[in-house]
């Protein structure tokens, strides 16, 4: 009597698998004695199909894998939320409008006073041609290195779309007879991936520690702030800073969060 691939090959792997058991190999015998190639060889000949590795085995790694997969899906699910639920919300809530929840148009008004302009000093860093053209904002405690753009008072939503906007009714690294004042969104646009808001919005200002430094590039001159103090509220509160970061503090609240820099002589 002549029998055919599926009992040889069960034949040598059984002594290996006795006390034992493998759905990976009976997988692969499965494979073998279905194989058209082997169908040719064997054909006309019975077949013994040897079972060395009992039904629930492959139910237990069916098992296993259904439940890998649900785990999966829960972790990325659950990584979405954490990263993109608030822009969500965010854009349900403040709709086509939602530029203007973080950034108040500044209003010059009666009761707005402003301390008397300090005397502009001599010190400016050395111009380093080695940096960029473009002005730039690099806070290296929390990872924000982006671009400050430009753009007048009634367009600032065009400059908050791609990242920080410079306030341009007050000052410049060069020209500090006002305090330079950068904003941007803290969550962002739907559109953002989470490395592009990581780096170019205010998300984690709220991290940066008095002590921390701020540099920022304005025509290739390298400019280091050091933030003296931080707060909370609806209105900057300190004039007298060289710098003022700010940002909103939640998704519907007109409180802002304020960073107060120094500029170092370095």
């Amino acid at each position: 009597m002549s029998f055919g691939g599926g009992w040889i090959v069960g034949q040598a792997i059984y002594p290996l698998l006795k006390g034992k058991t493998s759905a990976l190999l009976l997988l692969f015998m499965e494979d073998l004695y279905l194989n058209p190639y082997y169908q040719s060889q064997f054909a006309g000949e019975p077949v013994q199909v040897i079972n060395i590795i009992p039904a629930r085995a492959r139910f237990s790694a069916a098992k296993i894998l259904r439940r890998l997969s649900l785990f999966a899906v829960g972790v990325s699910l659950l990584v979405f939320l954490i990263l993109y639920l608030p822009s969500v919300v965010y854009f349900i809530v403040s709709g086509a409008k939602l530029p203007s929840l973080l950034v108040r148009q500044p209003q010059k008004t009666e009761a707005v006073v402003l301390p008397p302009a300090p005397v502009v000093e001599k010190y400016q860093p050395r111009l380093d041609p080695s940096l960029p053209l473009d002005n730039m904002v690099v806070i290296p405690s929390v990872g924000i290195s982006t671009k400050i753009n430009e753009q007048p008072v009634e367009n600032y939503e065009e400059a908050l779309k791609v990242g920080v906007w410079r306030v341009p009714d007050f000052g410049t690294p060069y020209d500090r007879q006002l305090p330079v004042i950068l904003a941007a969104h803290r969550y962002g646009y739907l559109r953002w991936s989470v490395p592009y808001r990581l780096k170019n919005s205010f998300y984690n200002l709220p991290k940066v520690k008095v002590g921390d430094t701020v540099e920022v590039v304005w025509r290739q001159r390298k400019y280091i702030y050091e933030v003296y103090a931080e707060g909370k509220g609806e209105e900057i509160a300190d004039y007298s800073a060289d710098l003022v970061l700010y940002t909103c503090e939640s998704l519907t609240s007109p409180v802002r969060i304020f960073k107060y820099a120094r500029l170092l002589r370095v």
